[in-house]
């Protein structure tokens, strides 16, 4: 039990180590917590280190060996990071080998487990791993990294660059202003958060969804995100002003708190707990005077009319109000082909729903944008879409 334990310290070495070393601030890539290749070999190395080796010479000769795998493997693991990010191996290229070797020395003094406790465990971890998956999609137990390598090598697609055809025909901006500069005071407003709203790389795909839209759209563009999460979304698209204090302090003001000054009645609703991307904890905070949650996931046309009743009420108030919905959100299936089908088919009708409530309240101005791509589905679906680049449509 005492040597598994040493395993699965080396193996979280080698496989955190170079994922700390690349982190950037935001970054969208999900990842295990141990590499499976990395764990597999460690234990087969724990196995046969004691029955292989009977001379100093071809003790040395059976650790070069595996060092020299597990580099392979750790390397492997370190290019499908830096290939996502689209960053050139440079000294980053040093860390599977300095990791590798610490992890060694780490193994040094276990004891052996056999080969039948090697097949065994790898089962079950197997198992474990994908039972697990289903509870935490957002934090796999364990990583594959040779495969997703493979995987990669054979598509050498920008995800990360809007090309100049698609800036030719909508409104690119990188700024995260865009509720600020569409909202109007002059009446009421309804802001629209679409979760896992991103931007296809079929640019047909993102003309028949703006379509939807067509007889109520004034405006509509894309824009970048600094941060593929929702709740990161959820605040700076309310960002009013922000600024430093006399003492260097940072400070903020969210548009609820500004439209409730001016005699607005501010109402954030999203269907589901409130304890999802933990929202009991920054929501009111914003400045919201309502807020509504639902005790389990309640489907996006409930919300909308939840929504339709506010604007319907005989008082003269004009309304503030920010919704982010709940049909799209991940994961949806384990099948490329089944997420893709019921993606957009969920995306679809919670854009019309959208419209539909539009069309019913012409007085009434909607913001409607993504939070960020489809980030928690299979890769072969998430490549069908730019990184962090959002669509946003201004109606009425």
């Amino acid at each position: 039990m005492k040597s598994l334990f040493y395993v699965i310290i080396a193996t979280a070495l080698v496989t955190i180590l170079p994922y700390l070393l690349t982190f950037e601030k935001g970054q969208d890539l999900s990842r295990g917590l141990l590499e499976y290749g990395i764990f597999a070999v460690f234990l087969l190395y724990v196995s046969l280190k004691r029955v292989c080796v009977y001379s100093k010479k071809k003790k040395y000769i059976f650790i070069l060996a595996f060092y020299l795998v597990l580099v392979l493997v750790s390397w492997l693991d370190l290019s499908a990071i830096l290939f996502y990010k689209g960053w050139s191996i440079g000294l980053y290229g040093l860390i599977p080998f300095i990791s590798c070797i610490l992890a060694l020395m780490l193994l040094k003094e276990t004891k052996r487990i056999s080969i039948w406790q090697v097949s065994i465990i790898l089962f079950i971890s197997f198992f474990v791993h994908f039972s697990a998956l289903r509870l935490y999609p957002n934090q796999p137990l364990f990583q594959f990294s040779i495969p997703v390598c493979l995987s990669q090598k054979r598509s050498s697609i920008d995800r990360n660059h809007i090309p100049n055809k698609i800036k030719q025909m909508f409104n690119v901006t990188d700024s995260v202003s865009v509720t600020k500069n569409y909202v109007d005071t002059t009446r009421s407003n309804v802001v629209v958060l679409v979760e896992s709203w991103g931007i296809p790389m079929d640019s047909m795909m993102l003309s028949k969804e703006l379509a939807v839209f067509d007889g109520i759209l004034k405006n509509c563009g894309i824009h970048f995100r600094m941060y593929s999460r929702t709740r990161t979304a959820e605040r700076e698209d309310l960002l009013d002003s922000a600024w430093r204090d006399s003492t260097g302090r940072r400070d903020s003001l969210f548009m609820p708190n500004r439209f409730a000054t001016h005699g607005y009645k501010t109402t954030f609703l999203f269907g589901g707990d409130s304890t999802i991307q933990w929202r009991y904890k920054y929501i009111r905070n914003i400045g919201f005077q309502e807020v509504f949650w639902t005790n389990s996931a309640t489907a996006d046309d409930v919300m909308v009319a939840k929504i339709d009743s506010l604007l319907n009420t005989s008082d003269s108030a004009k309304h503030l109000i920010a919704w982010t919905t709940r049909d799209t959100r991940f994961p949806i299936s384990d099948n490329a082909a089944e997420t893709e089908r019921l993606y957009f088919e969920r995306l679809f009708g919670t854009l019309q729903i959208v419209v539909d409530l539009a069309k019913k309240h012409p007085d009434v101005r909607f913001v409607v944008q993504g939070d960020h791509e489809p980030i928690l589905s299979p890769l072969e679906f998430q490549r069908k879409f730019y990184r962090r680049w959002v669509p946003f449509v201004v109606l009425n």
